[in-house]
């Protein structure tokens, strides 16, 4: 049969922001509901020093199934991000897409999606920790879920803060001002988003307001800890995945061991949540936190819309592949 190989330049710009959004926070819904995933395993190399990772899900109502498989550092120090998608009725491949291009709006809007789950609906001022394209994908998917007034950003370098602070203000709505601290950015924040890759925790938990909603996006290793075990005590804690908590949810596992949490404090999965069979947020004082270290769920839904978007497209995309089913290229018939 014919699949579909969908290079990051086919893919380009053939969906905004927002419609990422519907797409994960269905993949969520489903998932809430039963759907299969699992998180991302990471298989490390010591010399050259480098990672591969992957994880994949299954989304019958959207019918797609497939995930991502990446490489990351080795000697050509870069990454390259491959997403097979196979219908979830037949098994049958439909598209390999270069998923580099899609990937921080996919996860831009796994962030969303928990803002939209578990922030207050009045939620008017937004803190962003980052300035890199995770960052970027993060508020233009969030502004798409409440009505911000301010956004303030804080990284350590002030050039990139700056930068990032008069690129959004020029694209987005919201007033977008560079902090001269985490401090300073999360102070009175309603949604406080960190998206980095830091080891250490970021800001300090006692600086959040009562009420607030965060969102973690650098939550993929065991040693990496974007928020401190005060953050993690105060809030309501919901992470993509429950199975990923003790393989890689990094900040919760450091609250753990400082013994300020247990296993029981995982309050329910985003998709639990999304899917109406757990509760979000409780109470208007209530902080409310959603740890995201990376799923198929959004890959499998951000992936799906830009092949269904680029299979609609008037231009010709993609480049068409031979695809031999096991039952004839096992035997050579």
């Amino acid at each position: 049969m014919t699949a579909v190989f969908l290079s990051s330049e086919d893919v380009r710009g053939l969906a905004e922001p927002a419609a990422f959004v519907d797409a994960v926070r269905e993949g969520y819904r489903q998932r809430g509901e039963g759907a299969s995933a699992k998180p991302r395993t990471t298989l490390r190399n010591a010399d050259p020093p480098g990672m591969l990772f992957s994880y994949a899900a299954v989304l019958p109502d959207t019918g797609a199934m497939g995930g991502y498989m990446y490489s990351a550092g080795f000697d050509a120090r870069d990454a390259w991000f491959a997403t097979p998608l196979f219908d979830a009725e037949t098994g049958e491949p439909l598209a390999v897409v270069d998923g580099a291009s899609m990937n921080p709006f996919k996860t831009g809007a796994a962030g969303a999606v928990g803002v939209d789950a578990l922030a207050r609906r009045d939620a008017s001022s937004l803190a962003i920790i980052g300035s890199g394209a995770q960052a970027r994908g993060q508020l233009r998917a969030t502004v798409t879920v409440r009505d911000f007034e301010t956004v303030d950003v804080y990284s350590p370098t002030k050039a990139n803060r700056e930068a990032f602070a008069a690129e959004m203000n020029d694209r987005l709505e919201p007033a977008v001002a560079a902090a001269p601290s985490a401090a300073a950015a999360v102070e009175d924040a309603d949604v406080v988003i960190t998206a980095t890759t830091a080891s250490d925790p970021v800001f300090d938990g006692d600086d959040l307001e009562p009420g607030a909603h965060v969102t973690a996006m650098g939550q993929y290793h065991p040693e990496k800890r974007e928020l401190d075990a005060t953050t993690i005590e105060r809030g309501t804690y919901v992470p993509d995945l429950r199975e990923r908590v003790p393989q890689d949810a990094g900040s919760f596992l450091a609250a753990k061991e400082a013994g300020v949490v247990s296993d029981g404090d995982v309050h329910a999965e985003l998709g639990d949540v999304v899917a109406g069979t757990a509760e979000g947020r409780t109470s208007r004082d209530e902080i409310t936190i959603f740890d995201s270290g990376g799923t198929g769920i959004e890959t499998v839904a951000g992936a799906y819309l830009l092949y269904e978007r680029a299979m609609a497209a008037d231009e010709d995309l993609g480049t068409d592949v031979e695809w031999l089913p096991a039952s004839e290229a096992l035997t050579g018939e």
